[in-house]
């Protein structure tokens, strides 16, 4: 009877939670942070007491040790609203037939394309289902791919994009498939990057990535920085002469041969030092950091930053602000649903392309109401930043990996997602992960979630300071990444109140496996099919709060609650 009770128990709550993320609630909660509104309202006896944790974090919120500050995460800062430019196109004017009759993509991308020539505007995807047997490419900013709701415009999509561009093979040797962390059926990234990397796949090269390149090379540097801390929004730089105020540029920063940027993003102390990073090549590969950011203020030296500091800045790490690939910005995708012709996934790395919607070279873009189903990997971040993913679903026969964020993706937001039970069983050989990070990624939030399957998937690569916050998660997949990706995570991860529902302990409770994080809220759980042990031997510095008991902890809402922070 005990496992009968269970077994109702988790779909009750699946099922309510389900309906909350369906319907765009907004949990509530939030109000008990620190400061004069929440000290004017007093406490109900025996109501849950604002975390110790949220106290502290509140008092310095860009300095704490392990809560990230991910206030302004998403794109514009994390604005709760999109831009709505003005309908400039309609696909049927283009030849798009909404029956399914005939291949809608060539008209999508004509009116995309005339969109973008005139300096961006809303193209019109009515009800009905389009036919695609090809790409839809979103490559000139300030355009909006708008249906009419995901219920009523649906994206039928024929091919993969193995037959659409051809095999596309893994940088590091392999028979592995780059398709299964890759590329997507929409495709939202620069015109002149979108173009290099087909072309360079179709001649079995390997394409750029990243946000400078595989080699580096792909950058102007624009001035030196001074030495500043983590937190600080402005920095004083050598020359500020070619920098103009709403500018988007890339701050670089390299390791030395100590690697102490690495031991740095892992919070330092002695566990990081004696950890051997040398042997670490595909981690190394990832290096220097560079993270993406607007300017929004130039005064003399010193420039003022859309968002803080991500790390210090040090002699010893030749930081400097460069140029970067002139990023996508402005750009959405908003009410379809993109469902692949259903296929059984494929065996584990071998993903023949059958992908959603990523965004790459990416600065202040979105997805809304946006659904996709059948999809080897269904939403991607690839050196994508400032983007917000919003109402998203994940549903169909089973995903890779339904959400992945690498290639030094930051700062994004992915909020009222669901990933759903896969509706057939998985094949042998195939693996899920679920909401993914990694490759240096880091302050980037996942908030009100509901996941039916899947687990916290981070990927090594070192991925630091991200929030995972207000999900709900039934905890049956598995993590990746290769060992030669080094560690699972580096400083300032937290998981804030996170409900459970299989008691599975692996990925979630983190304060016996990553350094300086912070585990708030959850589930009681148990350790059981466990295959992450800690990369850092020695004190971790982590923290546990309000453990078995997510319905207490307060905050509700992590992210929430910093945005209604009063910061500079």
């Amino acid at each position: 009877m005990g496992n009968v009770r269970r077994t109702i128990s988790r779909r009750g709550l699946l099922a309510r939670a389900t309906a909350v993320a369906a319907a765009g609630v907004t949990a509530t909660g939030t109000g008990f942070g620190v400061g004069p509104a929440s000290a004017a309202t007093p406490r109900p006896a025996g109501a849950p007491r604002t975390s110790a944790l949220w106290r502290e974090f509140a008092r310095s919120p860009f300095t704490h040790p392990q809560i990230p500050y991910v206030g302004r995460a998403g794109q514009r800062a994390g604005s709760d609203r999109f831009p709505r430019p003005r309908v400039v196109a309609d696909v049927r004017a283009y030849g798009a037939k909404n029956d399914g009759s005939a291949d809608a993509a060539p008209a999508i991308n004509r009116a995309i394309a005339d969109a973008g020539r005139r300096g961006g505007g809303t193209v019109l995807v009515p009800a009905g289902t389009y036919r695609i047997d090809d790409i839809i490419r979103i490559s000139y900013s300030n355009v909006v791919l708008r249906g009419a709701g995901s219920k009523r415009t649906k994206l039928y999509a024929t091919k993969n994009l193995t037959e659409l561009i051809g095999p596309y093979g893994s940088r590091f040797g392999g028979d592995k498939s780059s398709w299964s962390w890759a590329g997507g059926l929409i495709w939202l990234a620069p015109e002149a990057r979108l173009n290099s990397l087909i072309e360079a796949i179709k001649a079995k090269h390997w394409p750029v990535e990243g946000w400078t390149g595989n080699e580096r090379t792909e950058f102007e540097p624009l001035t030196a920085v001074a030495p500043a801390r983590r937190g600080d929004r402005t920095v004083t730089v050598e020359d500020a002469s070619r920098i103009k105020r709403g500018e988007i540029v890339l701050l670089r920063v390299a390791d030395d041969a100590d690697h102490t940027l690495l031991e740095h993003m892992s919070g330092g102390g002695p566990a990081t030092q004696a950890y051997d990073w040398s042997d670490k090549s595909k981690l190394l590969s990832y290096v220097p950091y560079e993270w993406p950011v607007r300017v929004t203020s130039v005064r003399g030296r010193e420039l003022t930053l859309e968002r803080p500091l991500p790390v210090d800045i040090r002699p010893e790490w030749n930081t400097m602000i460069t140029t970067l690939v002139t990023p996508l910005t402005g750009s959405g995708v908003e009410g379809l649903t993109l469902e692949a012709v259903e296929t059984p996934q494929s065996a584990h790395l071998l993903d023949k392309g059958h992908n959603g919607v990523t965004f790459q070279c990416a600065y202040d873009c979105w997805a809304d109401d946006v659904t996709v189903r059948h999809a080897d990997n269904s939403f991607g971040l690839v050196a994508a930043s400032a983007c917000t993913l919003r109402r998203t679903r994940v549903e169909g026969r089973g995903s890779h990996h339904p959400y992945f964020c690498r290639e030094a993706s930051h700062d994004n937001l992915v909020e009222d997602f669901f990933i759903g039970a896969r509706t057939v069983p998985a094949p042998a050989g195939t693996q899920l992960h679920g909401i993914n990070v990694e490759g240096l990624s880091s302050y980037n939030v996942w908030s009100r979630g509901v996941m039916e399957m899947g687990t916290f998937d981070t990927h090594r690569g070192l991925p630091f300071a991200n929030l995972r916050t207000e999900i709900t998660v039934d905890n049956n997949g598995t993590h990746g990444g290769d060992a030669s990706a080094g560690p699972l995570y580096g400083a300032r991860f937290t998981h804030w109140n996170i409900r459970v529902l299989n008691e599975r302990a692996g990925l979630i409770k983190i304060d016996g496996i990553a350094p300086y994080s912070a585990t708030a809220g959850i589930s009681e759980v148990r350790e059981f099919g466990q295959i992450d042990v800690p990369d850092f031997q020695g004190e971790l510095n982590a923290r546990l709060e309000s453990y078995g008991r997510p319905q207490d902890v307060r905050p509700v809402n992590l992210y929430e609650a910093q945005r209604e922070l009063k910061v500079r």
